[in-house]
């Protein structure tokens, strides 16, 4: 196998150009499902966080029927289940490797799973596309949910007063009010983990999802050339990535000038 960069070797990598681009498209899918179903999954997960559900409050009340402040009872009272599932969401996803939790998903869920045999646009296999996503977007709804809570909590808490003084309730506040000046401030960030997604997608071709990674093994297969569709694997990422951050900072610009009074 050639370990050396040869110009004629890139002339073995023109004749695959369709699986690249094939590969191209399913890359940018892939990043858009996944921040899609990211996103939902932060969103319960920073609600689940930011909640106040104690269903044991009663059991921290003493005799005189005041709150506790120290011991067992006093923590029990505390536990708040919902923000405990969502902690230990966060953190697990967050500290284990992304391929591990595509492995998991894929053989250990989806392996149990009879998935339609379809495929997308004639070329991208559902059975391996759909749980690639699925996996993805759990991670990132991992670190997407710290990115919305802190949006959440960012807006003036004097907001929520003056939408319960007009009658609206806690859905139709956050609904209406707290989660449009939300998104408006975190949306640089979504943005830039659509970036992320683009690069860490690399790792679905694993489980055989026709990725840019997934063109670039079929090449190396078929002529026994790897550097060279490395090279044109890297200037393709480098073609998504680079504009498209660029394209977000300067939004960003536009955004933060628009904040200014």
């Amino acid at each position: 196998m050639d370990s050396f960069v040869k110009w004629s070797n890139f002339a073995k990598v023109v004749p695959y150009a369709e699986l690249f681009k094939e590969g191209l498209i399913v890359t940018v899918l892939l990043s858009l499902f996944t921040v899609l179903i990211g996103f939902c999954i932060a969103l319960v997960l920073a609600l689940m966080r930011m909640s106040n559900f104690c269903p044991f409050k009663a059991l921290a009340l003493d005799k005189d029927g005041h709150q506790r402040e120290s011991g067992f009872l006093a923590a029990v009272g505390r536990f708040n289940p919902l923000a405990f599932l969502a902690t230990a969401y966060v953190e697990i996803l967050r500290s284990t490797p992304v391929i591990v939790q595509v492995f998991i998903i894929y053989y250990g869920v989806f392996g149990m799973i009879d998935l339609p045999g379809f495929q997308l646009f004639g070329f991208i296999k559902f059975s391996r596309f759909f749980p690639g996503v699925v996996a993805l977007g759990m991670n990132s709804g991992a670190y997407l949910c710290e990115i919305i809570r802190a949006g959440i909590q960012s807006i003036d808490g004097g907001q929520t007063e003056a939408a319960r003084s007009l009658g609206l309730s806690q859905v139709q506040n956050l609904r209406y009010i707290v989660l449009p000046q939300a998104v408006k401030n975190i949306l640089p960030a979504i943005a830039n983990e659509f970036v992320v997604i683009i690069k860490e997608s690399a790792i679905t071709y694993t489980i055989g999802v026709q990725d840019i990674m997934s063109a670039v093994n079929a090449v190396k297969g078929a002529t026994f050339v790897i550097v060279e569709p490395l090279l044109v694997a890297t200037a393709i990422y480098f073609c998504l990535c680079f504009p498209t951050s660029k394209v977000i900072a300067y939004f960003e610009r536009r955004m933060s000038h628009g904040d200014k009074r």
